[in-house]
């Protein structure tokens, strides 16, 4: 099957979810800058999830320019990372109306941690039908960075119990180590 169809799909859900976390943010009554104070908690954590499916739709796409073809077990692993993304808008909204408490923000890490596992079965999918020896298997790698961000996320979520804050700044040091570019992908393709 053809790789086509299936990026498709997937930029439009990514687009749709992002567009449903915006639709939360309701405008306050008032024309003051005092009437955004309360809305500070929504706009951050609106701000983490943009950057954190930011990050999503840009890795799927550099993964997806290294595979040839798609079948049925890439289809399904594939629609299992859309469904933890699809889940974003509910903790995001969930983590900022309550300005970080304890329970959605550690719900928040596990949608980020269900998210980060399907994605690595999404990768290791397309690895076993591409081949061990393919370029994509080479680009890959370990994908050490994945693995780090599993382990931060296992170690945020019951940190969100201690304090709901350093667990947030662990989902931020997270987004921060996906944010410088990971060229991998375009290094195997490019070279």
């Amino acid at each position: 099957m053809e790789r086509g169809r299936l990026e498709a799909f997937s930029d439009g859900v990514i687009a749709i979810i992002i567009t449903i976390m915006v639709l939360e943010m309701r405008a306050p009554e008032g024309a003051t800058l005092a009437v955004l104070r309360p809305l500070i908690p929504k706009f951050l954590s609106y701000v983490l999830s943009f950057v954190f499916l930011g990050i999503y739709w840009s890795n799927h796409h550099h993964l997806f320019q290294a595979v040839e073809r798609v079948n049925g077990r890439v289809l399904w692993a594939n629609l299992h990372l859309l469904f933890w993304l699809s889940l974003v808008p509910f903790v995001t909204a969930w983590m900022g109306e309550n300005q970080f408490a304890a329970w959605p923000v550690a719900l928040y890490g596990v949608v980020l941690l269900c998210s980060a596992v399907a994605y690595f079965i999404l990768s290791r999918s397309l690895v076993s039908l591409h081949g061990a020896d393919s370029v994509l298997a080479t680009a890959v790698g370990s994908d050490f960075k994945g693995q780090v961000s599993l382990v931060i996320y296992l170690l945020a979520i019951p940190l969100a119990f201690v304090n709901s804050w350093l667990a947030g700044g662990l989902y931020v040091l997270v987004a921060v180590m996906w944010l410088i570019p990971d060229r991998r992908i375009e290094d195997i393709l490019a070279g």
